[in-house]
Formats: C-alpha cells, structure tokens, sequence
C-alpha cells in the first residue's frame, strides 16, 4: 500500500462510510472509492463489508489498522515538524491529561513554559483513564497525565507530584466546617457521588466501606468537574481531587481535605521505547512544581 492508499483506507475506517471519508480528505467521493479499491487489489484482501450504507471493517482491516495509524501519526508527525521549521518552530509537545488537571494545573504550567519556549508547540487533549494506553499505542499523544498507572502494558512513569481527595461543598451548607472532615460528617447531607469515576472513586469506594460509613447519595457523576457544577447548582456535597476543587471554587463555595487524608501519586505516563525528550523533561519538571504548588 502507499501514502495515498494508507491514507484513505485510514479515513474510511475511522468515519466508516466513503461520503464522510471524502469530506474528511476533501476529495471526490470516486477518487476515495477507487484508491480504496487499488488498496484491496494491491493487498489481496477485502477491507471493508458493506452493511445499512456504511462499511464495516474485516478482521484483516483490524489487524492493518494498528499499523497504519502508526504509520499515519509518522506522517502527520513529519508535517508538523516542517511546518514548524517553515515557521521558527522548535518542536511539538504532545501531552494528555485527565480533564481535573486540564482545568488549572495543565494550563498554568503551559503558559508559565511558553514564556521561555516560543518556539514549542503544544498538542492538548484530555483523557480518561481507559483512554490512556490507545492513546499511547496509537501514537494520538506523547506524555499522559493521570492518577493511574496501567500494570499490564509496556509504559514507563515517573510521579510528578501528589494529589488529594477534598470535599467541594457550599458554604451555605455547613457556614462552620472544621479544617478537615471526617467522612461521618457527611452522613447527613445530599451527596454527589463519584464512585464511577476511576481509580480514585475506587479508593473512595473502599475507604467508605472500611468505615462502614454509608452517604445519602442523590446522583452518581462520573467526571469531577461534573460533580462540581453540581455543587454550584446546590444539588449537594461532592468529594472531588484538589485539583478540581481548586479550579471551581466561586463565591460561596469552599473546600476542606479528609480525616485521614486520601492521597494519591499523579504520574507522567508514556511507552517504554518512547521516553520524554529534553524538552518534554523540562515542561514535566515545571508541570511538578505547579502541581505542587496548588
């Protein structure tokens, strides 16, 4: 397969019908027809199945697509880096993080690293923990960010700072609360539950049943920054992490941490055969100074 073909293989599998393919490529829908056609008999082996108007991958699409999105970040990885040379550019940071950081910590730090770097570009996406290792694999991201650390694949970390499970409330709601609250203090207030919400809801989870310690719960939220919007509607109390917290604190409401505290490590996740550049160690090294000092 060549360039042309990988290309609109990729798009046809991605949008999955070759009118939204052709839109995405800005082509006629015949030339996306054809390549894909000259792709099958260049490979010996159909790629698609059509079924109700769209095209459905066959397994052997499956097995080629991991390749060939690989191939295609290469590609779209060359790209930028002429484009940054045809405008002064010195290179591109790509860097996921779990949508609580991406609300403060993130921004923060990449403001305070642009003013000594104008020359770096900078790639954002938020993720959510299932998301972490396809990003990776799949080339979408560089660096991620999150709480969690998959066990079973091929990655590296190294922890960057800590975070901390506080809970977000209105003042309204308890005017005389304590420097730090105990999980019973809760029992008797409308709670905006956050168990579905990854690994630290899990701990969440567990520390609530130790203590056997049971919340009127009267939504479940499966993002902080959810759970915090609803906070200001005055639905209820939420336990969220710092970083959220800190972010969304207005007028009224206000925060306190957990009796013991909660804590968890805030890790800088990438492929074992991918580690940072130089200049990615230097946005994590200022990314750990701002964390630490929310």
């Amino acid at each position: 397969m060549n360039l042309r073909q990988i290309e609109i293989f990729h798009a046809v599998y991605l949008h999955g019908t070759v009118s939204a393919a052709a839109r995405a490529l800005n082509v006629s829908q015949p030339a996306v027809t054809k390549v894909l056609r000259h792709a099958e008999r260049s490979i010996g082996l159909s790629l698609f199945e059509r079924s109700k108007g769209r095209l459905i991958p066959t397994q052997d699409a499956r097995t080629l697509f991991a390749e060939v999105s690989d191939i295609q970040d290469r590609v779209r990885s060359l790209r930028q880096a002429a484009q940054n040379m045809r405008h002064g550019r010195g290179g591109l940071l790509r860097v996921s993080a779990l949508p609580s950081l991406g609300l403060g910590a993130i921004p923060d730090a990449v403001a305070r690293f642009l003013r000594g770097h104008e020359d770096i570009m900078f790639d954002l996406q938020t993720l959510h923990h299932d998301e972490m290792v396809r990003k990776l694999y799949e080339r979408e991201t560089d660096i991620a960010i999150s709480f969690e650390v998959p066990l079973s694949a091929p990655v590296s970390h190294q922890v960057i700072g800590e975070g901390e499970l506080v809970v977000l409330y209105r003042e309204e709601d308890m005017p005389d609360a304590p420097s730090r609250l105990h999980l019973e203090e809760l029992r008797h207030h409308k709670f905006i539950s956050p168990v579905q919400s990854g690994p630290i809801g899990r701990v969440l989870s567990s520390e609530l049943n130790r203590l056997d310690v049971e919340l009127d719960e009267v939504v479940s939220a499966r993002t902080y920054y959810i759970a915090a919007a609803l906070v200001r509607a005055g639905v209820g109390m939420a336990i969220v992490d710092n970083f959220t917290a800190h972010a969304s604190v207005a007028p009224g409401l206000a925060s306190r941490p957990l009796q013991p505290a909660i804590t968890f490590d805030i890790n800088a996740v990438y492929l074992q055969n991918r580690p940072p550049s130089k200049t990615a160690s230097e946005f994590l090294a200022l990314l750990s100074e701002v964390i630490e000092s929310l």
